[in-house]
């Protein structure tokens, strides 16, 4: 139950501080205003330092996964139970719903059209005036998350220097929103797509399914490229 929790509060923290600062301080305020907005940088590094602010937290409880994604990619790489699969994946959504519904009610409803509330999107030009298609989208989610889990079994290898795992891989998810912002704003997390979608709902809802499929197929390849290409046979050797 410790580990469950563990993953539930650090992906509310996930969303609440990721998506909750694309939701109200993403935007540049009037002048007048006396505010400056973190546009698209302070928003990729508020998810990076969520990830990283939980992982050193409650990481040594669970794993810190935080992500339906990442939990299988790992359980493909073999670093994780396939019996503790699914209740990660439950903990992981009802804390990124959880979050979601705290950003709800904070402000007040959740918008419309595509990006609104955070969302995942597809086929709109919400930023920089350009769209980019399901496949685009299919393909930057999958290869960001298929790099995401390489980084995440190479870091937290027996092998490497374990203390600053959570400082790259939080920098890591800060440099994958940089990239992908602009393109689908940003999943390589079912759970996450999943909690800002239920209170959207319509497209978001409809387009949720790329946001869930290409991170996890991602995710497993990732693992399997790692356990299978790259992990040293020292590890082989320690693992069995």
């Amino acid at each position: 139950m410790k580990k469950l929790f563990a993953e539930f509060f650090g992906t509310f923290w996930l969303v609440f501080g990721g998506c909750g600062s694309a939701i109200f301080a993403s935007q540049i305020a009037p002048a007048e205003g006396g505010q400056v907005g973190i546009l698209l940088v302070g928003v990729a590094l508020a998810f990076g330092l969520t990830v990283l602010t939980m992982a050193y937290a409650v990481g040594h409880i669970s794993g810190g996964h935080f992500n339906p994604a990442v939990t299988l990619g790992l359980m493909s790489g073999g670093r994780h139970s396939a019996k503790e699969a699914l209740p990660y994946i439950v903990s992981q959504c009802i804390g990124a719903i959880a979050a979601a519904a705290a950003l709800y009610f904070i402000n007040g409803g959740t918008g419309t059209g595509p990006g609104a509330f955070a969302t995942n999107f597809y086929d709109h030009a919400v930023y920089f005036g350009k769209s980019y298609s399901m496949g685009a989208a299919f393909l930057v989610e999958f290869l960001l998350t298929m790099f995401f889990l390489i980084i995440i079994m190479g870091t937290t290898d027996k092998m490497a220097n374990g203390k600053f795992a959570g400082i790259a891989i939080g920098l890591a998810l800060t440099l994958i929103h940089l990239i992908s912002i602009p393109l689908t704003n940003t999943s390589v997390n079912p759970a996450r797509s999943l909690s800002q979608a239920i209170f959207v709902g319509g497209e978001a809802i409809m387009q949720l399914w790329l946001f869930w499929v290409a991170p996890i197929l991602g995710a497993i390849v990732g693992g399997l490229i790692y356990k299978n290409l790259l992990q040293s046979p020292e590890k082989e050797a320690l693992d069995s």
